[in-house]
């Protein structure tokens, strides 16, 4: 009986922390920037570890994506907005970011970086833009990430 009562009360506690901590690990959602467009990449989410991001520690974007032709090489021109306001942008080779040539079907693109201590906390828009080696346009997606309010100063 009492470990009836016992589960009874660690389940709903269970459910708690699942519920506090899956949303740390779920993707986010993405928006393609032409809805009309049919892209040659198709983005099933992105995910970001941690989540918030922790400003002078590592952050890790991961892009679920799918392709219907091969991929040998080309660049990821990522941009990033504060408030609405374009602050930083840059380009990495394709074939940093994930195995090259990618194969049709399933791959994922992985991007970490650290952000410096004092990138301001808050919410923050990123558009990447995926192109061949040809220049050609594969995807072009953006979401919201969150820089948290924590401080890396105890770090130091």
């Amino acid at each position: 009986m009492k470990m009836i009562q016992c589960n009874r009360f660690i389940a709903p506690i269970l459910l708690l922390s699942l519920i506090l901590v899956l949303p740390l690990a779920v993707a986010k959602d993405v928006k393609y920037c032409d809805t009309q467009a049919e892209y040659d990449v198709q983005v099933q989410g992105v995910e970001i570890s941690p989540n918030p991001i922790a400003r002078g520690k590592a952050a890790t974007f991961s892009i679920a994506a799918t392709t219907g032709a091969a991929i040998n090489g080309g660049k990821l021109v990522i941009e990033v907005s504060y408030f609405g306001w374009h602050i930083h942008s840059e380009t990495h080779d394709l074939c940093d970011e994930t195995s090259c040539p990618v194969s049709t079907g399933d791959f994922v693109v992985s991007h970490s970086q650290v952000l410096p201590g004092y990138t301001p906390p808050g919410s923050y828009s990123l558009k990447m833009k995926m192109l061949d080696a040809n220049k050609h346009e594969l995807t072009c997606i953006g979401f919201d990430f969150n820089i948290g309010f924590a401080s890396s100063v105890a770090d130091i």
